[in-house]
């Protein structure tokens, strides 16, 4: 009756997870939840004043498809001034939510057969939009000790004549790990004289921790910038998760016309008030609102870190960026699923299973939210571990 295209697709664990969480808090439950990658700050007032202003003004129609002349623009000036990168604006466009972002490039350059290079951990959508495009994921298992982050070797190994693509995520959706220049450098010498495209998805590059220095990698060499595709957003440094506004970047303009065309067919311009009032997000009016979740989010990393490193059966790395915590729950001999589920229906504690990202053998712990709710998480957490040891 269905697609295989459609019946090869897997929902959304952290998804899943989050709408579950709610469900039970409305039938009045008491729930913690740090399943969701949403930031609890509200977006910033400016951003919502260009907004209101643009309703007012009646700004309520279609707009060309990959975007507003002006929202180009502030984009390609962002990525000038952010991130050393010279494009075009017909070299940008916008989609709803960088999730679109990736379903173009994917329904854009993969064909039955192809191989795209994935390192796990991994963001739950990669493998699935590589699977719905007909291709096949290669998932990489990446190491904890060397901070799960692709090495040269590993990637090396990994290429194959079918190698269409590698996703890179920089920081790292779950594990908050930030590739240096060097660690790109390595892998980008190891791409060289290949046909390989790189979608580096650099959604969390605002939220850098310990004076990390973000990189994005498309600046590392010419080569690296011709064959990188630029994805990004304004969801999680500016939360703005509801205006669904994500953007790519890439000097082919071939391609950002064959995408342009997809976008065209199935969800055309993005909503036009999001676009008008993400110009003043990227146009760097903002930044010390971001700079103060930026902080917000550090102390409560470092907090979080402390608090499960001190758990027996428990451990976890400290994430150079994002806002995620991967941790580790391989001494308690227990799968991560049967973990999470346990956890959620006897200590009312919502997280997401490691199997989902690829890596059975740890959970994913959002600190997007307050500190004394995170304190009352883990406690809840520590209480579940010590159950499991009778």
């Amino acid at each position: 009756m269905f697609s295989r295209r459609i019946e090869a697709l897997s929902p959304s664990i952290t998804i899943a997870i989050s709408t579950l969480a709610k469900e039970l808090k409305a039938q009045g439950k008491d729930i913690l939840s740090f399943s969701a990658g949403e930031p609890d700050f509200d977006t910033p007032k400016k951003i919502k004043d260009a907004a209101i202003e643009a309703i007012k003004l009646g700004f309520t129609r279609y707009t060309p498809v990959a975007g507003i002349p002006e929202l180009l623009e502030a984009i390609v000036d962002k990525l000038k001034r952010d991130n050393d990168l010279e494009y075009k604006t017909s070299h940008v466009m916008v989609s709803n939510g960088a999730k679109q972002s990736l379903f173009n490039i994917t329904q854009a350059l993969l064909d039955e057969g192809d191989e795209v290079i994935i390192p796990a951990p991994y963001w739950v959508t990669y493998p699935e939009l590589v699977k719905y495009a007909s291709a096949k994921p290669v998932i990489i298992n990446t190491s904890e000790q060397r901070g799960f982050k692709l090495t040269p070797k590993e990637l090396e190994e990994a290429i194959t004549p079918k190698t269409k693509m590698l996703i890179l995520t920089t920081p790292s959706n779950p594990t908050g790990a930030v590739y240096s220049k060097e660690e790109l450098e390595r892998l980008a010498k190891v791409l060289e004289g290949t046909d390989i495209w790189v979608i580096s998805d650099e959604m969390y590059e605002k939220l850098v921790f310990d004076n990390t220095k973000f990189v994005s990698t498309a600046s590392i060499s010419e080569d690296m910038f011709n064959r990188t595709i630029t994805v990004n957003g304004l969801s999680k440094s500016v939360a703005m998760t509801g205006w669904r506004m994500g953007y790519l970047a890439t000097p082919n303009e071939e391609l950002v016309k064959k995408m342009i065309a997809l976008q065209s067919q199935s969800t055309s311009n993005i909503n036009s008030i999001t676009q008008k009032a993400s110009i003043v997000a990227l146009d760097g009016s903002v930044d010390e609102e971001i700079e103060r979740m930026r902080q917000a989010f550090e102390a409560r990393a470092n907090e979080a870190v402390k608090l499960f490193n001190e758990i027996e059966g428990m451990s976890v790395l400290k994430p150079k960026g994002a806002f995620y915590l991967f941790v580790n729950i391989k001494d308690l001999n227990i799968g991560s699923m049967e973990f999470c589920e346990r956890l959620l229906e006897e200590y009312g504690v919502a997280v997401v299973p490691g199997v989902g990202f690829g890596m059975d053998g740890y959970f994913r712990f959002s600190f997007a939210t307050d500190i004394t709710t995170i304190r009352m998480g883990i406690r809840r957490i520590e209480k579940f571990v010590k159950s499991l040891k009778r």
